[in-house]
């Protein structure tokens, strides 16, 4: 089939290049324009528009696939394949594809719709989650369902890395999908169960709330981890929390309070304990917890929220 990919970060990637190395043929890939990147703040291509320079395939730039209309409409093309695109697909371009469109969506549909599924299942502390490929609709991830994976979320993963793996085995999936499409073999499915959504997270979202139980405050540790990024304040500074784990084995302390314990540190939560492993003060590099708080006073310190 001829295809349109769109797609921007990173996650979007392993589709393109699974789709590439298909018998099916891409006639253009979108993605959104170039982002000020890095503290020199210089204009950076996604990564999926340097994936598709990788492989000499044509590219088109927009923050709206819908922007487009001029440039696509005129396209033969039998299937559009978005993933991690970030706006929604509206008439007429919705239906101009021969077969419309379909979405990699990375969790479980109908739970967590919206922009971060897999850190909202991660921080809800789901027992696992998934990648569905679904008919793409003009309602926020409502459409029918092709095919679903699921894999354990685990007690240790991040959302970064449970994304990383999803969007390898969602691109197999996508593949999987497009061939059965070509084939005359695809059925697909009305979502059923309980609708939750997962908006776009914010800088709120990522600062811990220690008076929370600790695995409520582990679990939105790696939910936002990598991004935003989880953090808590001591004093006026703000300290990002890169690593910790839960010290079933440490006394109980009061929410927010720490204790160095030889070359453990210690954060009191409703429950347990949190000891952190590797932290980042403000405009310093990353650091063991235990070297961030040598040299400071031995006794009870208050870490505010």
């Amino acid at each position: 089939m001829r295809l349109v990919i769109a797609g921007s970060p990173q996650a979007a990637v392993p589709t393109l290049a699974a789709l590439a190395a298909s018998d099916h043929t891409i006639e253009c890939v979108i993605t959104r324009p170039p982002t000020p990147q890095g503290r020199k703040r210089l204009l950076t291509p996604t990564p999926v528009a340097d994936e598709a320079a990788r492989l000499g395939l044509p590219v088109l730039e927009a923050r709206r696939v819908s922007d487009l209309d001029d440039e696509l409409l005129p396209l033969d093309v039998d299937l559009g394949v978005i993933v991690a695109y970030g706006s929604l697909v509206r008439p007429p371009l919705l239906t101009w594809p021969r077969l419309g469109w379909i979405n990699l969506h990375f969790s479980l549909l109908p739970r967590w719709r919206g922009a971060a599924p897999v850190q909202h299942a991660v921080i809800a502390g789901d027992a696992q989650t998934g990648a569905t490929v679904f008919q793409l609709t003009e309602g926020l991830d409502e459409g029918d369902i092709f095919a679903t994976i699921t894999t354990p979320i685990g007690a240790h993963r991040t959302a970064g890395s449970l994304l990383d793996e999803l969007s390898e085995s969602g691109a197999a999936l996508v593949r999987a999908v497009v061939d059965s499409l070509a084939a005359g073999t695809a059925h697909a499915r009305p979502q059923r169960g309980d609708v939750t959504l997962a908006p776009k997270l914010g800088r709120d979202d990522a600062r811990l709330r220690w008076n929370e139980p600790a695995e409520a405050v582990h679990a939105r540790l790696r939910g936002v981890t990598p991004e935003p990024g989880a953090f808590t304040h001591w004093g006026d500074q703000v300290i990002k929390v890169l690593e910790a784990a839960i010290a079933r084995d440490a006394a109980a302390l009061r929410a927010a309070e720490v204790r160095r314990e030889g070359a453990r540190v210690l954060v009191g939560t409703a429950t347990e304990p949190l000891e952190l492993l590797r932290v980042q003060p403000a405009g310093k590099q990353a650091m063991s917890a235990a070297d961030w708080v040598r040299g400071l006073p031995a006794d009870r310190v208050v870490v505010f929220a």
